[in-house]
């Protein structure tokens, strides 16, 4: 078993080793410039979002974002995103989706400082705190939005009813995320069967997500070689989700899988 998978289906360990490693990540590669954490999405049949000229080096990033979306309309829409990392798809969100306000919420305060400098859009506002307790009233939002960040939670279960509980009657919850075999029955089982929440799409997007880490390989490899120190490059690599690292292996052969979900919170 490696590191990763280790983490992944070992909560206390998962917990404590996130905590260290995302603020320490942030510090190492800040003046890089990475606002986006995720493994990216590259879909053949899949509408390729019009970018604005800065935005293009990150596009495979933002199509796993937009995909999540899917026909999810954000105008006018109070959003929330947990785990917003560096607030790369939050700022994406709020400058093309014209949403009426924008929280991007994450428990790493390194990440949330690096937001608030780089990240500066009128309706967008980033704040720490922790996805296993919301810090929001029910009904606060039309949107709760969450990108390959929940393996990383010690309780999905309990982060969905977090998510339940904020959420609108009729409010979306776009949604995607990786695990191992073992993990897969909790993370299906809590979507698919909360009483608030009905799920109206799910999707296994590993092909398109190995063609996104494809895409991101040359950029990633030099970001963790020029932030990192040599004895964390292996790590690092795998975390990264390059192609040849064991991450990027198990989504090609199918051990990891890697899915998107949309669910609509019930009315009644």
């Amino acid at each position: 078993m490696g590191l990763i998978e280790e983490v992944l289906v070992r909560p206390k360990l998962r917990q404590k080793l996130w905590q260290w490693w995302y603020p320490f990540f942030t510090r190492r590669v800040r003046a890089q410039g990475i606002s986006f954490l995720n493994y990216a999405f590259d879909g053949l049949d899949d509408p390729r979002p019009e970018l604005r000229t800065e935005d293009e080096a990150d596009r495979p990033n933002i199509q796993l974002y937009r995909h999540v979306l899917g026909g999810v309309d954000l105008r006018g829409k109070r959003v929330l995103e947990v785990s917003c990392g560096h607030g790369g798809g939050a700022s994406y969100f709020a400058r093309y989706h014209g949403p009426k306000e924008y929280i991007g919420l994450d428990l790493n305060p390194e990440g949330i400082r690096y937001c608030r400098e780089n990240h500066q859009v009128i309706g967008l506002s980033f704040m720490a705190g922790d996805a296993q307790a919301l810090p929001f009233a029910a009904g606060s939002f039309d949107v709760v939005i969450n990108v390959e960040a929940s393996h990383c939670y010690p309780d999905f279960p309990g982060f969905v009813a977090q998510v339940a509980k904020v959420l609108k009657p009729g409010g979306w919850f776009c949604h995607a995320d990786l695990r191992y075999p073992n993990g897969v029955d909790e993370w299906v089982g809590a979507l698919s069967h909360h009483p608030l929440l009905r799920l109206e799409q799910m999707r296994l997007i590993n092909p398109e997500v190995i063609r996104g880490m494809e895409l991101n390989t040359p950029r990633y490899e030099a970001m963790v070689r020029q932030a990192l120190p040599r004895l964390l490059h292996g790590l690092a690599m795998d975390f990264a989700g390059v192609k040849g690292s064991r991450l990027y292996r198990d989504a090609v052969s199918g051990e990891m899988t890697y899915r998107s979900f949309r669910l609509q919170r019930r009315v009644s």
